[in-house]
């Protein structure tokens, strides 16, 4: 079986949450993850980038990275990587094999999650890797990812409602999930919170006597550039820097202003540990961070498009003003939107649609997809004056309708139709 036949044979696992199974699976294995001194990464939105911009860096730096991230857009070797480079196919297969061997036996059934993750930890202590990012996968108290006692630096990127099916009714009870990865005495570092979120994590913080830096977002320079300033950002028990650094922002939209600072007032505390990381590696790394599929612009058979995920009302909102202040005039948007099922489509369609907008809705192939025609049903109710609200069968099908014309042409809704779309992409 191929890497992929493995994998596929464990979906219909689901979400399952717990730790008992990938704690039993990785002493199997003996013990992987406590090879490798981690960063561990949880958030509702950013996760990936601040991930892309502290592996970049810490490559820059001369250290061997490992980067584990989800969902992949189109191939499952871009969830494990070491220096920017994803896993072999080859060697994604090895480890699977090792790791569904090490399940045998077990007295329950490993998830799928389960069994990527230990496959990246088994891959990252195989390669001797320096120091692994490590992003989680759901909250995070009882993610997969949160096996290790002793992070190096346990990062919350921003707190929203999502997955609150699984994670608990409110704010404040997802807050309580994502705190779960903050480890006692262990350095936190914290993005912008709503206020129930920042209780919850500041309570956490205190009870596990944890030194903290509570980040503001980096200074917009104009034209390209940003700068991190020390000053502003609260420390508790931590070290501050005295340095401004100035770096070149080469990922889109205002949410990277903070999403950067988060990552540079992880390097900090590095830094405060003894890792070795210059000014220019610094500059360096962020300014060669890459992270497809976030507000990336693209084309579509010559067609200039933008895609995102958007795919929840927090990242929606973001999008929408990335596109407001695109021009001093904002003119009608073509939305090209296909959303997952149990995401909170009303709100992502709220926080996206303008009078004027033309909407195209598809299905996210191969996914739990919300029906075209009851988004657009529910769309027309949401934002009653767009110009067009139609359903297609199919992306490419809505793609080519909606680049005929000389508005913006945007495709959002999922990093699974975003994943699809750079498939169908590559075959043109």
């Amino acid at each position: 079986m191929n890497a992929n036949s493995i994998l596929k044979s464990y979906q219909h696992f689901g979400v399952h949450l717990g730790l008992e199974r990938i704690h039993q699976l990785l002493e199997k294995l003996d013990n992987p993850h406590k090879q490798v001194p981690i960063i561990h990464v949880a958030g509702t939105n950013g996760k990936g980038s601040v991930c892309a911009y502290l592996s970049s860096v810490l490559t820059a730096a001369g250290y061997r990275v490992g980067r584990y991230t989800s969902p992949h857009l189109i191939d499952w070797t871009e969830r494990i990587c070491i220096n920017q480079q994803p896993i072999s196919t080859t060697a994604l297969q090895q480890c699977l094999e090792k790791v569904v061997s090490a399940a045998e036996g077990n007295t329950e059934t490993p998830t799928q999650f389960e069994i990527i993750t230990a496959a990246a930890w088994l891959y990252f202590a195989q390669q001797k890797a320096d120091i692994a990012v490590i992003e989680t996968g759901l909250g995070g108290r009882l993610d997969a990812t949160n096996v290790c006692e002793t992070p190096l630096v346990s990062v919350i990127t921003s707190i929203s409602l999502e997955h609150w099916q699984i994670l608990g009714p409110t704010v404040a009870d997802i807050a309580g999930e994502k705190a779960g990865i903050i480890k006692s005495k262990c350095p936190v570092v914290v993005g912008e919170l709503p206020e129930s979120a920042r209780i919850v994590v500041e309570k956490r913080i205190q009870e596990l006597d944890c030194p903290a830096i509570w980040v503001k977002p980096a200074v917009d320079l104009g034209e390209g550039f940003a700068e991190y300033d020390p000053n502003p950002q609260i420390s508790v028990n931590s070290r501050p820097s005295a340095v401004k650094i100035k770096y070149q922002l080469p990922l889109l939209g205002k949410i990277q202003l903070m999403n950067s600072a988060i990552a540079l007032a992880t390097i900090h505390t590095l830094q405060n540990l003894g890792w070795q990381i210059s000014p220019t590696a610094i500059a360096d790394g962020i300014a060669k961070t890459q992270w497809p599929g976030r507000l990336q612009q693209t084309t579509w058979k010559n067609r200039n498009i933008l895609i995102d995920g958007a795919h929840n009302p927090a990242a929606a909102i973001a999008l929408r003003e990335y596109v407001d202040h695109l021009t001093s005039s904002p003119s009608p948007i073509n939305w090209v939107i296909g959303i997952l099922a149990t995401k909170d489509c009303d709100d992502i369609l709220q926080a996206l649609l303008k009078k004027g907008d033309r909407l195209y809705l598809v299905p996210v192939p191969d996914q739990n997809s919300a029906s075209p025609a009851e988004l657009a049903t529910l769309a027309q109710i949401i934002c009653p004056e767009l110009t067009l609200c139609q359903p297609f069968p199919d992306l490419t099908t809505a793609l080519d309708a909606a680049v005929t014309g000389n508005n913006l042409t945007i495709l959002c809704g999922s990093l699974y139709l975003v994943g699809y779309f750079l498939q169908q992409q590559s075959q043109f």
